[in-house]
């Protein structure tokens, strides 16, 4: 199922059939939210290949403690920070900075404050909460 780098992670269609089978007990949030990006981006590779090293993921998320919190921090972890960015300028936009959600899960007060300031400063800022939603999101912004 891999490619060479082995970027590619699940196919749109694994995920689908994930999605069918999962159950209450299954979804946990943060796992769906992982999958649903990583669906994302192997579609982006495939229908992107010469732009996918532009779609990158911030690893921004989890709890960390201690001394590797701390490390992190010095090494500029900024709270907040969408899930991915497409590092292309389009539409009067410097970049497109994504926010995968799940469910009902909402964004907290750390990433609305980053969407503020990449707003801001020009970059649109959006959240993706399906497959479906992220295929148009990026289709229509690379289309322009």
């Amino acid at each position: 199922m891999g490619n060479k780098n082995n970027t590619e992670r699940i196919t749109p269609q694994q995920y689908q059939a994930m999605l069918a089978g999962a159950t209450k007990k299954t979804r946990g949030i943060h796992h769906n939210e992982s999958r649903l990006q990583q669906s994302c981006k192997s579609w982006f590779n495939r229908q992107y290949p010469k732009l996918a090293k532009l779609l990158f993921a911030v690893p921004n998320g989890g709890k960390r403690e201690g001394l590797e919190s701390r490390i992190m921090k010095a090494e500029g972890v900024v709270a907040g920070v969408a899930d991915m960015i497409l590092l292309i300028p389009r539409q009067g936009y410097g970049s497109l900075c994504i926010e995968f959600k799940w469910g009902r899960g909402r964004q907290s007060d750390n990433q609305k404050e980053w969407q503020a300031v990449a707003e801001t400063w020009g970059n649109k800022y959006v959240v993706i909460r399906t497959f479906e939603g992220f295929q148009r999101v990026v289709t229509d912004y690379l289309s322009r």
